[in-house]
């Protein structure tokens, strides 16, 4: 048999089936969506919209909010403490405290704002004089006929006292803003009276929710209120010992109104990096008439050590770990919440970014460990314990 006869020499049919089959199984077919996930797309759409022109028109009650929440993360340690030690009602305790801050504030304003005037008006009086002692120094002297310091000086203390009435603006403008201002204040009291006073009702309901990530939610609220109590606390222990430490300084020096210049700086140490640096510039002007340069150069050095002293010192041993945040986000916090708010914003922005950081940091470990936090891991025998501290 030859080749050609061969069943296996049989010519082959290239068919261009495989071809075919491999073009029809690239095609896309395109069909109509349904109409019910358009409908829900479009309802999303809609909802996310509605609801972030009701953030908006809502942001005022929504800044009050937050800081009736903050202040009462605030005082539900006092609060607290107070209520176990003396046994007293709850809502007896709050009142209290409130009298008790009430009591403060005016004080301070009226140990502050009549020496501040007094101050200003003895400085505009004597000014002229007081530009006489700088030129007694030879290296401030030469430097004040090159650029006519003193001259300028004067002249804008002397008319201290006029810019002092202009900033009283308009009466009806002042009733205004005063009536705003006290109506906002009374409304954030009232509703931090309530949060401490039900906190936790308040708390486990909402935790009633989160069905099985009850515990972890529930040691976020507690390491958040943690948090926020210990850098109240330790801002108010740093101020009271700025102005202590103030007081006895500028005593010493001979300064008036020491005390009342004490609390400014010791307010000022509420306002994050920046705030020490300003109260001691307002306290350094007040020496400036008493012996300079003496007084100044004392005081200028007293405050890079005071300063120091509570960078190292005070400040980590109040703080601890609490306020263990990112600098950047520090950073950021305080220009967002200067732009928000103001001062207040600034004030608040700190607490604030270490709640979400607890926040973040919580969701972070629970995605990468598949866990709670560690506090929360103890099992159910604890969360009854854990319940108890979670909202104050």
């Amino acid at each position: 048999m030859s080749a050609r006869d061969s069943p296996t020499s049989a010519p082959v049919r290239w068919t261009d089936e495989s071809s075919n089959d491999r073009r029809d199984g690239l095609r896309v077919r395109i069909g109509a969506p349904p109409v019910s996930g358009v409908l829900r797309m479009i309802f999303i759409l809609v909802a996310t919209g509605f609801g972030l022109y009701l953030v908006w028109r809502l942001r005022g009650v929504i800044q009050l909010l937050a800081i009736a929440l903050f202040l009462a993360f605030a005082l539900f340690p006092v609060v607290d403490a107070v209520a176990v030690r003396t046994r007293a009602p709850r809502a007896l305790v709050i009142l209290v405290v409130y009298l008790i801050l009430a009591t403060l504030i005016v004080l301070i304003g009226y140990v502050v704002i009549p020496s501040l005037v007094k101050e200003l008006h003895t400085l505009s009086r004597n000014a002229s004089h007081y530009a006489a002692q700088l030129r007694h120094n030879r290296s401030f002297r030469d430097f004040d006929n090159r650029y006519h310091i003193t001259a300028k000086l004067v002249r804008d203390a002397q008319h201290l006292p006029e810019e002092l009435a202009k900033l009283a603006g308009p009466l009806k403008d002042v009733t205004v803003g005063a009536a705003a201002f006290i109506t906002q204040l009374l409304a954030v009291l009232s509703i931090t009276f309530l949060l401490v006073l039900h906190g936790r009702r308040y708390a486990e309901l909402g935790l009633a929710l989160t069905g099985e990530r009850r515990v972890r939610y529930r040691q976020v609220l507690i390491d958040i209120k943690d948090s926020v109590a210990q850098y109240t606390l330790g801002n108010i222990i740093i101020a009271g010992t700025s102005t202590v430490a103030t007081w006895i300084v500028l005593s010493i020096l001979g300064v008036p109104y020491a005390l009342a210049l004490g609390l400014v700086v010791g307010f000022f140490h509420f306002i994050p990096l920046i705030g020490a640096t300003i109260g001691a510039i307002v306290a350094s002007f007040a020496t400036i008439p008493v012996d300079f340069p003496t007084a100044t150069i004392i005081w200028i050095v007293f405050i890079i050590v005071w300063q120091r002293i509570e960078d190292y010192v005070i400040q980590p041993h109040v703080y601890r770990r609490a306020m263990n945040m990112n600098p950047l986000l520090t950073i950021v916090s305080l220009l967002v919440g200067a732009e928000l708010l103001g001062i207040l914003g600034v004030l608040l922005a700190i607490p604030a970014a270490a709640a979400v950081q607890i926040i973040l940091r919580g969701w972070w470990s629970y995605r990468q460990g598949g866990t709670t936090t560690v506090e929360g891991a103890a099992g159910a025998d604890d969360t009854t314990a854990v319940g108890a501290d979670a909202t104050g």
